[in-house]
């Protein structure tokens, strides 16, 4: 279905922006800049691709205002708008709301809602979902697809999660006795904030005791692992293959990179952003940027950096050695 440019203005115009062009001109999808063709809407937002101007096909660029002579001088059709990418969020969720409205229904007939469950009216629970006995689901929630919420746990207002997402399954927890290992029941559920998205087949674990906790407005991609008593500050956000083991705190405003494992029962402070695959194996007390991991090379000379690293021990003890025998001979002289 084709807008009018000047429509998607007024629709977004809460956010801002300044059309220079026809607003008259039909806009059949979002594109990228460099596959945008005549009928489409695309964005810039990085100065340093710039040059895409110079050959993009878009109806209607959205840019900058440090860019807006360039797109004009180009005889660009462009949209000027203070942050580019934000506006291209909210119009991403206009676009959806219009075009591919949420379904009808409030629990799909494939679902099962175990008696005993809470399911707000406005929430949706679609096909396949399970949503067992205690558990709670909030306001304008969506379960997608294949969602199990297990007993007791609750789901805040306005979230969104996608499909195979498990909240609420046994922690993993055993003790040890004669070389068998004995089930610690999982006692504890999970408590899910509001306005949080969590990607598909992410796993949530219920406590053992106490709750699992995701704060408000928290962010998780795809095929994430999130252990037993795990704590999460409010509007932080996870790339896919992250794993969190157990009783581990990660504080608000938090970035957490692709493929990152935290070692458990430690900290994270607020506002800390961690590289993609790193091993966080002590907690990190302060806010900042943290990077740990042994980096990529050809495998000859890794085996050999990796063999130096695996004697770093005993050369700092050779070193002390080394510095204490100087001083002795240096209070000789």
């Amino acid at each position: 279905m084709s807008v009018r440019l000047g429509q998607i203005v007024e629709a977004m115009r809460e956010h801002g922006g300044v059309l220079h062009g026809d607003a008259a001109r039909m806009i059949a999808r979002l594109a990228p800049i460099d596959s945008a063709t005549p009928d489409s809407i695309t964005f810039l937002s990085d100065p340093k691709l710039s040059a895409a101007l110079e050959t993009t096909e878009a109806g209607c660029v959205i840019v900058a205002p440090a860019m807006e002579a360039h797109a004009l001088e180009k005889g660009l059709c462009c949209l000027v708008v203070p942050q580019p990418y934000v506006w291209w969020a909210y119009l991403s969720q206009w676009w959806r709301a219009t075009h591919h409205p949420v379904p009808e229904y409030h629990i799909h007939p494939s679902a099962v809602v175990e008696e005993g469950a809470e399911v707000d009216p406005t929430a949706i629970i679609g096909p396949l979902c399970v949503v067992e006995r205690g558990a709670r689901i909030g306001a304008y929630t969506w379960l997608k697809s294949r969602v199990t919420v297990s007993a007791g746990c609750r789901i805040g207002v306005h979230c969104i999660l996608h499909p195979g997402v498990v909240i609420g399954a046994d922690g993993f927890g055993f003790a040890h006795e004669k070389g068998d290992w004995i089930k610690i029941e999982q006692l504890g559920a999970v408590r899910i904030g509001d306005h949080v998205e969590i990607g598909a087949n992410t796993c949530i674990d219920r406590g053992a005791i106490e709750d699992t906790v995701i704060g408000d407005g928290v962010k998780l991609d795809n095929l994430i692992m999130i252990a037993h008593n795990v704590q999460v500050g409010e509007r932080t956000a996870m790339a896919a293959c992250t794993g969190i083991a157990g009783s581990a705190h990660i504080g608000a405003h938090c970035t957490i990179g692709g493929a990152v494992n935290i070692a458990g029962h430690l900290t994270i402070a607020d506002g800390v952003h961690v590289s993609a695959t790193s091993m966080v194996t002590h907690s990190l007390l302060k806010p900042g940027a943290y990077t740990g991991f042994f980096p990529i090379d050809d495998n000859a000379t890794w085996e050999k950096n990796a063999a130096t690293v695996r004697q770093l021990y005993k050369l700092r003890e050779r070193i002390r050695s080394l510095e204490r025998q100087l001083s002795t001979l240096t209070a000789s002289k």
